[in-house]
């Protein structure tokens, strides 16, 4: 039984090592997530978040989220996340993502004035296994130009985004992703919680 398993997985672990071979490269690819298609990169270099700016034509920070395989990820990046942060997204049954305080030790440009990081632990085989393959929190931002409606699926993203990529992951593993955008929760130091997209 465990044989016809791990046959199954091969594909995908493969299509997995490509994308991470990128992602250490420094280049950027177009990626399934829990919720709509990703464009990313390793959060912790700044050419390649850079080049994820003018491929989307945006200079918005606030608009670049990361996805860690985990709360230990997430508190190697983030030193001031309050308790309540981890709880509220241990809870939650939809994709959430969660504004944090204390941004360090990725690309300074990914991290906004305030100095706050927005992450999401994603519950998707495909993200979960190039994260942990990668070690590191990885970009996740809509593929999309900046002002342009969000691409839910690989068929809804543009021309001009696909070729501005270095590897597009097959939509075979894309699993079931929400194909809505994630709630976002925003959290203070002190514990203070504000919803911004439910």
């Amino acid at each position: 039984m465990q044989k016809t398993s791990e046959k199954k997985n091969a594909p995908l672990q493969e299509e997995v090592e490509r994308a991470v071979e990128v992602l250490r490269r420094g280049g950027i690819i177009l990626y399934p997530t829990d919720t709509v298609w990703g464009i990313g990169c390793d959060a912790t270099n700044a050419e390649a978040v850079d080049r994820i700016c003018r491929l989307k034509r945006s200079e918005n920070k606030k608009s670049m989220l990361v996805l860690c395989a985990s709360a230990d990820m997430v508190v190697r990046y983030v030193n001031r996340a309050p308790g309540i942060a981890f709880e509220v997204m241990e809870m939650a049954t939809t994709p959430l993502t969660a504004i944090l305080p204390g941004a360090a030790g990725l690309a300074p440009n990914l991290i906004p004035e305030e100095g706050t990081l927005g992450v999401r632990i994603p519950d998707h085989e495909f993200c979960q296994r190039m994260l942990r393959a990668l070690g590191r929190p990885v970009v996740s931002t809509s593929a999309n130009i900046s002002g342009e409606p969000t691409a839910v699926g690989l068929q809804d993203v543009t021309r001009e985004i696909i070729d501005g990529v270095d590897f597009v992951v097959n939509p075979r593993f894309e699993g079931k992703p929400t194909r809505k955008a994630s709630s976002i929760i925003a959290f203070g130091e002190g514990g203070e919680v504000k919803i911004i997209r439910e």
